[in-house]
């Protein structure tokens, strides 16, 4: 069974802690897998080879890897450069993700040099775009990724209007390849409503693995 009919209509959970965060640590997001897996869920996302490494000790999930990276004032931090696809690819991992949107990369490519170079590079591993909007979606679905994901909707410039539930109509309406639910999918409801308008996986994150953050949507929510 590959990795789409794996996660088909099923959860993906995202266990991320980047270096600033209290559970920052490979190990952490090993147990954070385990978790995940005991709870239910059919695939993972996780953050850097160290991480990833990690995580294959302790469960057998299909991944979706990413590697975040920031070179300088440049908005494109998610497996920005070749350099992180290779990392990617030589530790495995079932998916590689990266950003998808039509932003200059940190290295001045556009997305479609960049995605040819790394398709050409690898033309058996399944890549999935980030994109923010439907535009970005439909381009990165022409380019011949494998799967979209509507991660960035909200967190670029340009797209801070648009819901990530409506991207994610938008897209199944307009791209034939699976579109996966990513990004505020904080609840059981959404979730499941996105599935239901016809996503292929839903991919949570801050919700389930991110204690600081869920603590701090009941502490604003009691002092308000």
């Amino acid at each position: 069974m590959n990795f789409l009919e794996k996660v088909k209509k099923q959860l993906i959970v995202s266990c991320q802690a980047l270096e600033d965060e209290p559970l920052h640590s490979s190990f952490i997001m090993s147990k954070m897998a385990l978790a995940a897996k005991l709870g239910g869920a059919a695939g993972l996302r996780a953050n850097t080879v160290e991480d990833i490494r990690a995580i294959k000790q302790e469960v057998e999930l299909p991944i979706i890897g990413i590697i975040k990276q920031n070179y300088g004032n440049n908005g494109v931090f998610i497996t920005p450069t070749i350099q992180e696809i290779d990392a990617l690819y030589y530790e495995g991992v079932e998916v590689i993700a990266f950003d998808g949107t039509q932003r200059e990369r940190p290295d001045g490519k556009s997305f479609i040099q960049f995605y040819n170079e790394v398709r050409s590079k690898y033309p058996d591993q399944l890549f999935m775009a980030d994109v923010s909007t439907i535009d970005e979606g439909v381009k990165a679905a022409e380019a011949g990724v494998d799967i979209v994901a509507v991660t960035l909707a909200g967190y670029t410039p340009y797209s801070q209007k648009i819901k990530p539930l409506d991207l994610v109509q938008g897209l199944i309406a307009k791209v034939d390849i699976p579109v996966i639910a990513e990004g505020n999918f904080d609840t059981p409801e959404k979730a499941k409503k996105a599935l239901e308008l016809g996503a292929h996986a839903v991919v949570v994150g801050s919700a389930i693995t991110r204690p600081k953050y869920i603590t701090e949507k009941f502490s604003h929510a009691i002092k308000n």
